[in-house]
């Protein structure tokens, strides 16, 4: 099975540091994370395959991203 089927059924969130002018465009969807995946995808290229991220690791990133610890 492809990543485009496996996540067929994923509600995409954009991210709330895209800058929506068709730049950088960043989706996630939580619809997994009960099964400790959470796949990210670019927006733009829907149809391209997302990466998938064990959710430790995504909660980690996140809270990097929130903290400023990473450059934009």
């Amino acid at each position: 099975m492809n990543t485009l089927d496996r996540f067929a059924a994923a509600e995409w969130v954009k991210s709330s540091y895209s800058q929506g002018t068709g730049g950088e465009c960043v989706e996630f969807s939580r619809t997994f994370a009960s099964a400790g995946v959470v796949p990210v995808r670019d927006s733009k290229q829907s149809d391209v395959p997302a990466l998938d991220f064990p959710l430790a690791g995504w909660a980690s990133f996140v809270a990097a991203v929130r903290r400023g610890e990473l450059p934009s």
